[in-house]
């Protein structure tokens, strides 16, 4: 590390996030030739190019995919070295954290995954991205998240895996939906039926199909990449969709939506937290996987 400095640092991690000198130059504060320097003397201070040059924006190459984890780590580490003081003056938490959820838990669970964290900790900035399984655990792995939580079975190698809460899916149907009002359900019931069906890549996708191979064949009339909107499509009478039971508490309350008794299939799953084996865990991310697990605990 001798001879390469945090701003070179800091420059070529936002340069690899935005994409382009000038967008980097800007968020740092800095002129674009300053920015445009530094880039130049860390390249040369570890003697190889970390960008290629396509339709006037910069893309990492290997040298650089390899290097913006361990810079990131690097940045994180030394802004701990920095609050050091801070911490032991008893001040207030700071810095910024970014978690990545999936789509049941940052639509529907926000509140139990961060609302005692935020309550203690004020001071500390929290950006929260919302998508599919697959696509959290790879914003984890290229590190533009620090923790994930996501449902479901996570089989992504290089991560570690802290169950965190318990889930259940229900079946949902209109309520003049001619299941709605047919006592014990057979697996027989569900033969050709109309399915809504959540987008590939995610976790909810992955357990429902698993579970229809019990059922005889239905028909797939609609893939949609959001739980609230499935429910609406139920609720417009386009099929049936297996939802979480925290998506549909409402619309059951009201009686736009009824949940079938259906034994005969296995709906149950985790949320877990998720994060990169072996990545540096700072006084952020300690402490708020404490008031994660420690609130599931108290609960």
């Amino acid at each position: 590390m001798i001879g390469i400095s945090p701003r070179q640092l800091e420059v070529f991690v936002s340069i690899a996030v935005t994409g382009s000198v000038r967008a980097a130059a800007d968020s740092l504060h800095l002129t674009q030739p300053a920015a445009s320097m530094a880039l130049a003397g860390l390249e040369r201070r570890i003697g190889v190019k970390l960008f290629d040059r396509v339709s006037q924006r910069l893309h990492l190459n290997e040298c650089g995919r390899n290097l913006l984890p361990l810079a990131q780590d690097t940045l994180r580490q030394l802004q701990e070295i920095e609050n050091v003081s801070h911490f032991t003056e008893g001040q207030a938490l700071c810095g910024d954290l970014r978690i990545g959820a999936s789509n049941t838990v940052g639509s529907y669970r926000v509140r139990e995954l961060l609302g005692d964290f935020v309550s203690a900790h004020p001071a500390v900035g929290i950006c929260l991205a919302v998508d599919n399984t697959k696509h959290i655990l790879g914003k984890l792995l290229d590190y533009s998240l620090d923790i994930g939580c996501v449902e479901g079975p996570v089989t992504q190698v290089g991560v570690d895996v802290l169950p965190w809460r318990e889930d259940r899916l229900v079946v949902c149907v209109r309520p003049d939906h001619p299941l709605a009002h047919k006592t014990s359900l057979q697996p027989t019931d569900f033969a050709d039926v109309r399915w809504i069906l959540r987008e590939h890549g995610s976790a909810t996708r992955a357990l429902v199909e698993h579970e229809l191979t019990h059922l005889p064949s239905g028909v797939n009339v609609l893939e949609l990449g959001h739980s609230e909107a499935i429910k609406q499509a139920v609720i417009a009478g386009l099929g049936l969709a297996c939802l979480p039971k925290v998506a549909v508490r409402d619309a059951v309350v009201v009686g736009d939506i009824v949940c079938l008794d259906t034994p005969f299939l296995d709906l149950q799953r985790s949320l877990s937290l998720v994060l990169v084996q072996g990545r540096y865990r700072g006084a952020l991310i300690k402490t708020f996987l404490a008031s994660a697990l420690n609130a599931e605990a108290a609960g």
